[in-house]
């Protein structure tokens, strides 16, 4: 979803109040969400939490209402609409648009929650601005604090916090390797490579650079790595960071020829972006000099290795 804000200049969101409870249910079905109480039994006029199709109704709700937008201006998770726009002139008309549009079909806003007419703004935990995408300084934060793990529980929490982040640390499968280890059944023993793991995890998240929006219309650049602990990658264009890519090899793959390992990289990184790269050409940049005979294979006649 991010991808499609390449170019855009203001944005807005909007954050919907109690989206749920604004669907009605069918009226004669209240009584499918019947429930007792002390005072008696109690159906539900509006579309309660917890059903399990609750989420993908309403999701059809919004597409249905959004859908001349999205794409074009406009994204969507859930509750949060996101309007993107290159000028201010731009942004007023589809403000007023989706504006319009909300009225109509009676969804109604939470004020307090919205961010009108602005450079950067907080979307789905990252940082949406003009520049590029950033990382949520709050959680930043709760990473830099994160007292050193005394337990699997929180070893589990650290990383699962840092992993959101991943796309901004090159390296980070391999980097925070000793701390997965920690991570596998048994007596609990956190390691010296895991404590220096923990501290350079924490140091490169508080010193990351803005990622770049990806331009389909620019060439995209791959540059492919790997090591004896794990793979690497790195998307690009004009020599700007769109993504990073790591994966920890498994024990099977550490055993691995290192003409295989980089093979394996290359594939990866490829599947991984075959969003960014399918039907477009790019530039695919490896150290290993066998590989630079893979465009000669018809598979893969629209990848360029060097």
């Amino acid at each position: 979803m991010l991808d499609m804000l390449e170019g855009s200049k203001l944005f807005s969101k909007i954050d919907l109040r109690s989206g749920y409870h604004q669907i009605w249910v069918k009226p004669g079905d209240e009584w499918k969400t019947a429930f007792k109480t002390k005072d008696g039994l109690y159906e539900w006029l509006v579309m309660p939490f917890g059903l399990s199709n609750a989420s993908s109704t309403f999701m059809r709700l919004m597409n249905q209402v959004l859908r001349p937008f999205i794409g074009k201006y406009v994204v969507i998770y859930f509750d949060d609409i996101l309007i993107y726009s290159r000028s201010e002139e731009d942004h007023m008309e589809h403000l007023r648009a989706v504006l319009e549009v909300l009225s109509k079909n009676k969804l109604f806003i939470n004020f307090k929650k919205c961010s009108w007419i602005t450079a950067r703004l907080l979307f789905l935990g990252y940082v949406v601005s003009s520049e590029g995408i950033l990382v949520d300084e709050e959680k930043v934060r709760a990473i830099r604090d994160w007292p050193t793990p005394k337990m699997v529980g929180e070893v589990r929490g650290f990383h699962g916090l840092a992993t959101f982040y991943r796309r901004f640390v090159r390296d980070f499968s391999s980097i925070v390797a000793p701390i997965t280890e920690c991570l596998k059944k048994g007596k609990f023993q956190w390691s010296e490579a895991a404590d220096t793991a923990f501290a350079v995890i924490k140091e490169k998240l508080c010193t990351i650079h803005v990622l770049a929006l990806p331009s389909f219309e620019k060439l995209f650049e791959v540059e492919c790595d790997a090591s004896g602990v794990g793979i690497g990658a790195v998307l690009s264009q004009e020599k700007k960071p769109v993504a990073f890519f790591s994966e920890k090899l498994s024990d099977a793959r550490r055993k691995w020829s290192t003409y295989d390992q980089e093979f394996y990289a290359i594939i990866r990184a490829l599947k991984n972006w075959e969003h960014h790269l399918i039907q477009r050409e790019f530039i695919l940049y490896t150290n290993h000099q066998a590989l630079k005979y893979l465009n000669s294979q018809r598979s893969l006649s629209n990848m360029h290795a060097r």
